[in-house]
């Protein structure tokens, strides 16, 4: 049985990012642990579907992915790996 918690909604402000659990938890990081959102325009932050049975959440424009396991456990963004040009 997977316990992952599910989210309800997020919520990205200029400074902090925001994940209200089905489980009445919500949980509040920094919106600069996750560059890839900090730099995205106010309307990218704001289109995101629920992904993985509701565990995760995708900003489909960014194609950029955050779990809400990872951000309770207040895991910042990873750096990506850049193609050699």
């Amino acid at each position: 049985m997977n316990t992952s918690p599910k989210i309800q909604d997020v919520t990205v402000g200029r400074e902090r990012l925001t994940l209200k659990l089905a489980d009445g938890r919500t949980t509040t990081a920094p919106l600069a642990w996750y560059p890839t959102l900090e730099a995205a325009s106010a309307a990218e932050r704001r289109l995101w579907p629920l992904c993985g049975a509701g565990r995760g959440v995708h900003w489909t424009a960014l194609d950029y992915h955050l779990s809400a396991a990872g951000v309770l456990r207040g895991a910042p963004e990873g750096k990506r790996l850049l193609a050699a040009a």
